[in-house]
């Protein structure tokens, strides 16, 4: 890895903070040494052609070859994709026939309930992929509602649900091109395909999901198509990960801020993504560590360094390299 790890960049502005003693310092560094080895560990689904490749490259990178990839020998169709500190897992939904979906079901359900070596559950986040274009979802809900939500356990905040392809949602009608972003009558319609996919869920299994829709966007050669509400995903995907391990997606999060900045709401996510980024810091390093990330942030923000970039002015803390990035959420 050829930049600093975002942790050891905040230790070092921990260590030359003189408001510290030189205890709080030394708890400090075990801290955020335990969040420097924190692993978050991401299972998506979802039928073939829903997009599942072209999100995980527009979240963490389109150069997948960076990302390695590997077969898991145990679950031969689930594609384990290691970055610095999250690990994807990207399977095969239904609809591939019936031999086929009873071997994915089976994948899916021995990674859901795979433990780590400390006892607790390997899978920190399921995401299903909806495929916005498509007007039969049978599938896809037998997956979530049969296959998923069974076998999750209590804690069912696991699951996230997100419509990809909203753009062609209405065959490709509604979608304003030059602004990268839906026209009314396209946004009335993915809010009622949102609500309608939330009730066939809630009605089957009874559980409160709360789907939302995004374009993973694109590149094919010169000609590409930028992201909208991925923003929007990434802070629904904080959200549903535990407090603690949430910090070290700043790590590994797509550099090129052109994919995070059509949004229907970004200054809310941008707020969101700050909070929940220095909320887990807090939670994992201590209040005495968030508070010194919290006034970096603002001085580095204030200095302008973070300027035109998607985490926001921890551009220090997270990495040189990051910085572009981190500027643009305003951490």
């Amino acid at each position: 890895m050829s930049q600093q790890h975002f942790t050891d960049e905040l230790f070092d502005a921990v260590t030359n903070d003189p408001t510290l003693s030189d205890t709080a310092k030394a708890e400090a560094r075990r801290n955020l040494d335990k969040l420097k080895k924190t692993k978050v560990n991401i299972l998506i689904t979802g039928a073939t052609g829903c997009g599942k490749s072209s999100t995980i490259n527009a979240l963490f990178g389109y150069d997948k070859a960076k990302v390695g990839q590997s077969v898991n020998p145990e679950t031969m169709d689930i594609s384990k994709h290691e970055l610095n500190n999250i690990v994807l897992y990207d399977s095969p939904g239904l609809g591939d026939g019936k031999a086929a979906d009873i071997r994915h079901s089976k994948n899916i359900i021995d990674k859901l309930y795979e433990k780590t070596s400390n006892g607790d559950m390997l899978i920190d986040l399921v995401l299903v992929i909806l495929e916005g274009g498509s007007r039969d979802l049978g599938t896809s809900f037998e997956l979530i509602n049969s296959v998923i939500i069974p076998n999750l356990g209590e804690d069912k905040k696991r699951l996230l649900v997100a419509i990809n392809q909203a753009d062609m949602a209405m065959k490709g009608r509604g979608w304003n091109h030059a602004e990268n972003k839906p026209e009314p009558e396209l946004v009335e319609f993915l809010e009622e395909k949102v609500l309608s996919s939330h009730r066939r869920i809630k009605e089957a299994t009874g559980v409160f999901v709360e789907p939302i829709y995004y374009v993973a966007g694109y590149k094919d050669g010169n000609n590409s198509q930028n992201p909208y509400n991925l923003s929007k995903l990434l802070c629904y995907i904080l959200l549903h990960t535990k407090e603690e391990k949430r910090a070290v997606f700043v790590q590994d999060v797509n550099q090129d801020e052109d994919v995070w900045r059509a949004d229907d709401g970004l200054d809310k996510y941008r707020e969101k993504i700050r909070s929940t980024f220095l909320d887990s810091v807090k939670a994992v390093a201590g209040e005495v560590v968030g508070a010194v990330a919290d006034r970096f942030i603002s001085t580095v923000s204030t200095m302008g360094r973070a300027a035109g970039a998607v985490l926001g002015g921890a551009a220090r803390v997270i990495g040189n390299a990051a910085s572009s990035v981190l500027g643009f959420f305003g951490l």
